[in-house]
């Protein structure tokens, strides 16, 4: 899409000798167009993306022992204790683990 729209761009005619440049409203109305482009990928992609990863982060900052966490792996597990980079968990009776804070998916269960 992206090739077709500079090409129809380059092969806009250029005014005659003698002229007006007519071609400036067509030239406004492509640049317009191209504005409009990036700013509905602005609102539908980025920024919603952005929005995401900025509460996926709080919410890694935010956990604390005794919270019941989800990893990407789909393991259940409470935080028994919370390092820099990651978090000593059990999950089950007597079985400890590390997990790395960026393996969380979510809080299940807050303390």
């Amino acid at each position: 899409m992206f090739l077709n729209l500079m090409t129809f761009l380059a092969m806009s005619p250029a005014p005659r000798e003698g002229e007006a440049a007519g071609g400036q409203g067509a030239m406004m109305m492509n640049f317009l167009f191209i504005g409009m482009m990036v700013l509905v990928f602005y609102l539908l992609i980025w920024r919603p993306n952005a929005q995401r990863q900025k509460k996926h982060k709080t919410m890694l900052n935010a956990v604390q022992k005794g919270d019941r966490i989800v990893t990407n792996g789909g393991l259940y597990a409470t935080v028994l204790n919370v390092k820099d980079d990651r978090l000593v968990c059990t999950i089950s009776d007597g079985v400890k683990v590390e997990i790395a804070r960026s393996a969380i998916s979510g809080v299940v269960e807050k303390k």
